[in-house]
């Protein structure tokens, strides 16, 4: 009896001593254990332009401040404050805006020339694409609703003639007389073939054709009574072009040194209006600047159609001819009947209106 309680005793102190190494053992466990040393950042000083640095300036300490970033953040491009005979001394190559940090690329040496920078406006045209001017006027330009950073779509139109592949002149050809020799004459008098155009009243004759006459059944040489008209069409060459500009970029000027003491002056006013831009440039590929440049040159109408800036969906499109407009839209074309309108109606336009602004030129 004496044992069994002397056995439970030491069972139930077995459990209490274990109870208090698991509650006393967290707490004594990181005494015990030695403090794991902190690790050592390393900090560098990097340069940051402290005020707007204008392209071409020369670098200077008062247009330097410093930032100081942690090794990870320190890129190979940034100049530390041990390389400051690196970076005093250079020239901007580019516009560097306050509070960014300078790097390799932002500098050339003082005597290298500006191009290798360009404009700042040289920096939004992507990666295989050019930028090229054309003529605008305000109806091609959506009422001037065309600004920077739009994306428009290009319409252009032309007339189309037939032409004499040879010759390369438009259609019908001119008839001549072709005079030969006369007969009896001895060679040696008998005159050359000569040839002359059969226009002596000044009215060119054009070739013509030969048709049978339905009602005599005879044939009948048929010349045209005007010159070939010429075909319109007009078709969508190109989409999702981005605009550079509207107007003019601003022409740098080489910059004077400005003396501290002096008030600045300002501007008098200019009286003139601002003029209409009259030209745009558009950022395309390579090829289309090809194609651009022979619409302008060989003067065919350039319009411009302005679209969503987050729309990137390109349509097929049919090139928009007589034949496509009166098929198309269901256009009949008028029957010949008995009677007809008086006075007669050889174009259309529309009428003058009360508020319409008529102007007469001096010569009027």
């Amino acid at each position: 009896m004496r044992a069994a309680r002397l056995l439970l005793f030491l069972l139930i102190l077995a459990v209490v001593g274990l109870i208090v190494v698991l509650v006393a053992l967290p707490r004594v466990l990181p005494l015990l254990t030695p403090p794991t040393p902190t690790p050592v950042v390393l900090t560098y000083q990097v340069y940051f332009a402290q005020q707007r640095i204008p392209q071409g300036t020369i670098i200077s300490e008062e247009f330097l401040g410093t930032y100081v970033l942690p090794e990870t953040s320190v890129a190979e491009v940034m100049f530390t404050v041990e390389e400051q005979g690196d970076l005093l001394g250079k020239k901007a190559r580019r516009d560097i805006e306050q509070g960014s940090i300078v790097t390799a690329g932002d500098v050339a040496p003082p005597d290298q020339g500006l191009e290798v920078g360009g404009p700042p406006w040289a920096n939004l045209i992507a990666a295989g694409k050019t930028a090229i001017t054309i003529p605008i006027a305000r109806l091609a330009a959506v009422g001037y609703g065309v600004a920077d950073g739009a994306h428009v779509n290009v319409i252009t139109c032309m007339l189309l003639v037939d032409v004499d592949p040879s010759f390369q002149t438009v259609l019908p050809n001119q008839v001549g007389t072709l005079v030969g020799p006369a007969t009896g004459a001895p060679p040696s008098e008998m005159p050359g073939v000569t040839v002359a155009l059969s226009n002596p009243s000044g009215i060119p004759h054009y070739q013509g054709r030969t048709e049978l006459e339905p009602s005599f059944n005879r044939g009948i040489y048929v010349i045209p009574s005007e010159s070939q008209r010429p075909r319109p069409v007009c078709q969508m060459i190109m989409q999702d072009v981005v605009v550079l500009k509207l107007g003019n970029f601003p022409v740098s000027q080489t910059a004077q040194p400005v003396d501290p003491n002096q008030p600045t002056p300002t501007p008098a006013p200019s009286s003139q209006p601002t003029p209409f831009p009259d030209i745009v440039t558009l950022i395309v590929s390579p090829q289309e600047a090809v194609v651009l440049t022979y619409l302008v040159y060989t003067n065919t109408p350039i319009y411009l159609t302005l679209r969503n800036t987050q729309d990137t969906l390109r349509q097929v499109t049919e090139a928009a001819t007589l034949q496509f407009l009166l098929s198309q839209y269901n256009i009949t074309p008028p029957v010949k009947l008995a009677f007809s309108l008086t006075p007669r109606i050889d174009s259309l336009s529309l009428p003058l209106l009360p508020n319409d602004v008529v102007t007469i030129s001096p010569s009027e």
